[in-house]
Protein backbone atom coordinates (compact mmCIF):
# COMPACT_ATOMS: atom_id res chain seq x y z
CA UNK A 1 0.00 0.00 0.00
CA UNK A 2 1.21 3.49 -0.81
CA UNK A 3 0.44 5.63 2.23
CA UNK A 4 0.89 8.91 0.35
CA UNK A 5 -1.61 7.89 -2.36
CA UNK A 6 -4.17 6.68 0.17
CA UNK A 7 -3.81 9.87 2.23
CA UNK A 8 -4.19 11.92 -0.96
CA UNK A 9 -7.44 10.17 -1.82
CA UNK A 10 -8.76 10.87 1.67
CA UNK A 11 -7.74 14.52 1.39
CA UNK A 12 -9.39 14.95 -2.01
CA UNK A 13 -12.57 13.20 -0.84
CA UNK A 14 -12.84 15.38 2.27
CA UNK A 15 -12.08 18.58 0.33
CA UNK A 16 -14.73 17.81 -2.29
CA UNK A 17 -17.25 16.93 0.42
CA UNK A 18 -16.65 20.32 2.04
CA UNK A 19 -16.96 21.92 -1.40
CA UNK A 20 -13.80 24.02 -1.63
CA UNK A 21 -10.93 24.19 -4.10
CA UNK A 22 -7.35 23.13 -3.55
CA UNK A 23 -6.40 26.79 -3.61
CA UNK A 24 -8.91 27.62 -0.86
CA UNK A 25 -7.56 24.76 1.27
CA UNK A 26 -4.02 26.05 0.76
CA UNK A 27 -4.99 29.57 1.88
CA UNK A 28 -6.89 28.30 4.92
CA UNK A 29 -4.04 25.93 5.87
CA UNK A 30 -1.23 28.44 5.18
CA UNK A 31 0.33 26.06 2.64
CA UNK A 32 1.60 26.75 -0.86
CA UNK A 33 -1.11 25.98 -3.42
CA UNK A 34 1.04 23.38 -5.20
CA UNK A 35 1.56 21.49 -1.92
CA UNK A 36 -2.13 20.57 -1.68
CA UNK A 37 -2.09 19.21 -5.23
CA UNK A 38 1.05 17.21 -4.54
CA UNK A 39 -0.51 15.76 -1.40
CA UNK A 40 -3.73 14.83 -3.21
CA UNK A 41 -1.76 13.14 -6.01
CA UNK A 42 0.30 11.16 -3.48
CA UNK A 43 3.54 12.83 -4.54
CA UNK A 44 4.40 13.82 -0.96
CA UNK A 45 3.68 12.56 2.51
CA UNK A 46 2.13 15.05 4.94
CA UNK A 47 3.97 15.85 8.15
CA UNK A 48 1.95 15.86 11.34
CA UNK A 49 1.75 19.66 11.44
CA UNK A 50 0.52 19.70 7.83
CA UNK A 51 -2.13 17.08 8.64
CA UNK A 52 -3.39 19.28 11.50
CA UNK A 53 -3.42 22.39 9.28
CA UNK A 54 -5.37 20.56 6.56
CA UNK A 55 -7.92 19.20 9.02
CA UNK A 56 -8.37 22.68 10.49
CA UNK A 57 -8.75 24.20 7.03
CA UNK A 58 -11.43 21.63 6.18
CA UNK A 59 -13.00 21.88 9.65
CA UNK A 60 -12.82 18.10 10.09
CA UNK A 61 -11.29 15.75 12.62
CA UNK A 62 -7.71 14.87 11.59
CA UNK A 63 -8.68 11.19 11.84
CA UNK A 64 -10.78 11.58 8.69
CA UNK A 65 -7.58 12.11 6.69
CA UNK A 66 -6.21 8.83 8.05
CA UNK A 67 -9.26 6.64 7.40
CA UNK A 68 -8.21 3.26 6.10
CA UNK A 69 -4.56 3.60 7.11
CA UNK A 70 -3.19 1.24 9.69
CA UNK A 71 0.11 -0.26 10.77
CA UNK A 72 0.59 -3.98 11.16
CA UNK A 73 3.46 -4.64 13.59
CA UNK A 74 5.88 -7.22 12.38
CA UNK A 75 7.07 -8.75 15.65
CA UNK A 76 10.40 -10.25 14.67
CA UNK A 77 9.63 -9.39 11.02
CA UNK A 78 9.35 -5.95 9.53
CA UNK A 79 6.02 -4.19 10.00
CA UNK A 80 4.01 -2.74 7.14
CA UNK A 81 1.17 -0.38 6.40
CA UNK A 82 -2.12 -2.07 5.63
CA UNK A 83 -5.34 -0.74 4.16
CA UNK A 84 -8.46 -1.15 6.27
CA UNK A 85 -11.95 -0.85 4.83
Amino acid sequence: MNVAVHFGRNLARCRKRVGISQEEVSVRASLHRTAVGQLERGERVARVDTLIKLAGALEINPCELLVGLSWEPGGTLLGSFIERA
